[in-house]
């Protein structure tokens, strides 16, 4: 049995749909007090990372455990977490990271990141780290603009990076999970090309089959948009990222495709499966 935390996000979903497909028993947790629609044949189980001792049910009999925390992961107590996993007897544990954990480990954006990485690698269990670099599905963020205006307003709109698909993420996470033979394995996850912003909303306009304008915002519009839901430290490393990448932000990583044996999808697939979001 495989245990999900971050069930309803969007590595979350797509990892339960995958695993519940394969015929395997799985368990989503996740903390929201409103009704969870999960795939047939996978229980839901409300526990809250805060408090490690609400997921000791759901790990019960469970094999091994994909870990996602909220943000940095700062405010969690991570020890505790792998003490309650450990003692239910789970075997192995993959970790959503970050990219940046690897490239820009000693920032305030990351930093905790980082130290929880070393706690996992540290924790006796079989062991399996995943990090992706930025998301397709961050797209979403202009769903309202562009359904409402059609326009997209971003900064940076001419650096590229190699955007991932949630849907990579989590099938490489399935293997992961399923596969001891990726114990003790860090894979950095990409898309199979640069993509700037205004790529990216170029590929969503010709998804909808209707222009989209573009609009370029200084570092200073986007950073105030961003502090509205997102903590200065975070701000600021995710602006540091996405206006000076370093090389090996910008490199294409060969880990899905080893992982999968077949390419990363891109941004455009990405968007023609997700198009009806921006109508």
């Amino acid at each position: 049995m495989f245990v999900v935390t971050g069930a309803t996000g969007n590595v979350g979903r797509r990892l339960l749909s995958i695993l519940a497909a394969s015929g395997a028993a799985a368990t989503a947790v996740s903390r929201a007090r409103r009704p969870v629609v999960v795939p047939d044949g996978v229980r839901h189980h409300r526990a809250d990372l805060e408090r490690p001792e609400s997921l000791r049910p759901a790990l019960a009999g469970a094999e091994a455990v994909y870990l996602l925390v909220e943000g940095a992961g700062a405010h969690l107590n991570v020890p505790e977490i792998l003490r309650v996993t450990t003692a239910a007897g789970v075997k192995r544990i993959v970790l959503q990271s970050s990219q940046a954990v690897g490239t820009r480990p000693t920032t305030a954006s990351h930093a905790p990141l980082h130290a929880i990485e070393d706690l996992v690698r540290r924790s006796g269990l079989g062991w399996t780290i995943l990090r992706p670099g930025g998301f397709a599905s961050n797209a979403l963020a202009w769903a309202e603009p562009v359904r409402n205006g059609r326009t997209v307003a971003a900064p940076f709109g001419d650096v590229g990076l190699p955007v991932i698909d949630p849907d990579d993420i989590a099938e490489v996470a399935a293997v992961a999970l399923r596969d001891g033979a990726h114990d003790g394995h860090t894979y950095e996850l990409t898309g199979p090309a640069l993509s700037t912003p205004r790529e990216r909303v170029a590929d969503l306009a010709t998804a909808l089959g209707e222009p989209i304008g573009f609009i370029e915002q200084t570092p200073d519009e986007a950073r105030e948009q961003m502090l509205r839901f997102m903590p200065p430290p975070v701000v600021e490393g995710t602006l540091a990222i996405l206006g000076a990448p370093i090389a090996r932000e910008q490199r294409i990583s060969p880990d899905v495709s080893e992982v999968l044996g077949r390419p990363p999808r891109s941004f455009a697939a990405w968007a023609g499966r997700n198009i009806d979001i921006f109508r």
